[in-house]
């Protein structure tokens, strides 16, 4: 009850310069908010098209992979870079040029006369999309009160569980009704309004302090990210003896050390880890990086699931893991108003319990005959873990940095998860074609597999268990440095 009472007087009385900020933040909130709805929303309806996209172009496995990868490499690559890119050019401008990226790139990609164009697209929109991710958190950070934050930040999170409960059926009914096309179309006037309100709202922020541009540990992150990729994307098409797995692990693992030295050297790293100093911070990081890893891609597993082994179209597969989705919409709010009562550790934590639970339901409920409500259960338990967690988990990272490293920190936060959203969709594509034999894999991606052999789809089955019991392993490692990221006590 002391700690209440301290939380409400710490708010401060209601005044009306209070209130005015209030007002601002709510504001700057919904711009926020709305960026990352249509990021969001981009992500989670392609994760459900892409069987269309795949058979639209007659893309082979490793092309429908980089369609989805090229734009988590890209993004994670980028993050840092624009989070210092608006040190000096500022964070509004910053994130309103992100939007205006990510909504023409949007419109291209719908013209792409073939894959390898779609990939490109891909790419820039990958670009709008750091920028608006390096800045959305520290804008929304530094409009509201510290007290007022965990709401706000519920909300924000809120909202891009939203737009994955949209994102699955809106993309399984575009595929199935308007053609691929749309699937990128629709965020032209999303991103047009996005940008009109972001425009109308912001304020213009103070700048950071100017650091330089650190160019070679951005190429260095950019290439070792990409080796990795090459040899995990491939390792589940062309096996773990292929030159390209090969090649892809030993330049990584070269380019690892090679990284680390010259962060180490540089005036301002790209990579810093200095700024993970304490036991808080590099737990905390680590356990989102862990979060990212064995959420997301679940929506992109769960759909390939019903498409290519209970052979449901795109629409139902769309609405069969609104579970996922629903739990996170439902649980990040609830989260943010918990958290004037309860701290963000125990969020955290407790999120982190919850997402390990919902994929060890998953994994014992991969059989076609399995009934449906087992594996709804298993999505909605996961979504309302990864909710809970991210809310959690973002509030105890920005609280526990000064104001003036919030931009880089976030930057360094985001790229950290984003690495993990990365390795997460790559690994899991590599774990589940590796399942079934090589001239099967691009029937896969493509959703076609349960028309064409039952034996294939055994295999693909295990496959599925196979995925989510890595998953799960990766989750519960979450759950171990989550626990670990407690802040010290203060002495009394």
């Amino acid at each position: 009850m002391k700690a209440i009472g301290d939380q409400r007087a710490a708010a401060g009385p209601a005044t009306p310069d209070h209130q005015a900020r209030m007002r601002y933040a709510w504001r700057v909130c919904s711009v926020t908010s709305l960026g990352l709805i249509l990021i969001g929303v981009a992500g989670s309806t392609l994760n459900v098209a892409l069987p269309s996209v795949v058979r639209h172009f007659h893309a082979s496995a490793m092309e429908s992979g980089w369609i989805l990868l090229s734009f988590l490499l890209v993004n994670t690559a980028s993050l840092v870079f624009f989070g210092r890119v608006a040190d000096l050019v500022g964070r509004r401008e910053v994130y309103l040029t992100g939007l205006a990226l990510f909504t023409a790139a949007s419109l291209l990609a719908g013209l792409a006369p073939d894959v390898w164009f779609l990939v490109g697209m891909r790419v820039v929109q990958a670009v709008g999309a750091a920028m608006v991710l390096a800045n959305g958190t520290v804008i929304l950070t530094d409009a509201f009160p510290p007290e007022r934050l965990s709401q706000g930040m519920g909300v924000y999170i809120g909202t891009l569980s939203v737009a994955q409960l949209a994102g699955p059926t809106l993309g399984g009914l575009i595929a199935e009704t308007a053609g691929w096309q749309w699937i990128f179309w629709v965020n032209v006037p999303a991103g047009l309004a996005a940008l009109t309100w972001g425009a109308m709202t912001l304020r213009r922020m103070p700048r950071g302090p100017r650091r330089p541009v650190d160019a070679l540990g951005n190429a260095l992150l950019f290439a070792a990210l990409s080796a990795l990729l090459l040899a995990l994307s491939e390792a589940g098409s062309a096996g773990l003896s292929s030159p390209a797995v090969i090649g892809g692990a030993a330049v990584f693992v070269v380019l690892v050390p090679v990284t680390v030295l010259v962060e180490r050297r540089a005036a301002s790293p790209v990579l810093d880890l200095r700024l993970l100093g304490g036991r808080l911070l590099t737990c905390a990081n680590l356990a989102s990086f862990c979060n990212a890893l064995a959420r997301s891609a679940l929506i992109l597993i769960a759909a390939l699931y019903f498409q290519a082994v209970r052979g449901l179209d795109a629409f139902d597969a769309g609405l069969s893991v609104l579970p996922l989705p629903v739990g996170m919409a439902l649980a990040s709010p609830a989260a943010g108003l918990l958290g004037r009562r309860v701290s963000s550790y125990a969020l955290s934590v407790g999120g982190a319990l919850l997402s390990a639970a919902g994929l060890g339901v998953l994994m014992l409920a991969i059989d076609p005959a399995a009934p449906y409500w087992i594996i709804g259960l298993g999505l909605l338990v996961a979504g309302c873990g990864s909710g809970a967690f991210m809310t959690g988990n973002t509030t105890e990272v920005m609280r526990a940095v000064p104001q003036s490293s919030l931009g880089v920190v976030n930057g360094l936060r985001m790229m950290i998860m984003n690495v993990g959203i990365v390795i997460s969709v790559g690994l899991s594509l590599s774990v589940l074609t590796s399942s079934v034999d090589e001239h099967l894999r691009a029937q896969v991606s493509a959703g076609t597999l349960s028309a064409l052999s039952p034996v294939a789809v055994g295999q693909l089955t295990q496959g599925f268990g196979r995925t989510y019991a890595v998953l799960l392993a990766v989750a519960l490692a979450g759950l171990a440095l989550a626990a670990l990221a407690r802040a010290p006590k203060e002495p009394r």
